[in-house]
């Protein structure tokens, strides 16, 4: 997993900021956080796309794109339910 550590700290980095713009929060509880972190970060570096860990990729790239995080569900599902699908993002 040493190999993930630096893809892992540029992800968490990217969605601190991310969520910071938007006006959400990243999940509070440090360790579903990081579950989230690891399986963008894997996707990122096996697919070269950070792919929602929680999504399964069809190989259809104009879907597959939809999925890409922050995916295209994102805003809808944190407006409706409060976070969004993979726990990553929660309104404030």
């Amino acid at each position: 997993m040493t190999d993930l550590a630096p893809i892992m700290e540029k992800t968490h980095e990217w969605a601190s900021k991310y969520a910071k713009k938007k006006g959400f929060i990243l999940n509070p509880d440090e360790e579903m956080l990081m579950m989230v972190i690891e399986g963008l970060s894997k996707n990122k570096k096996e697919h070269g796309k950070q792919y929602c860990p929680c999504r399964l990729r069809t190989g259809d790239v104009e879907e597959d794109r939809k999925i890409i995080c922050p995916c295209i569900y994102h805003e809808d599902e944190i407006a409706d339910d409060g976070n969004c699908h993979c726990s990553l993002f929660f309104k404030v």
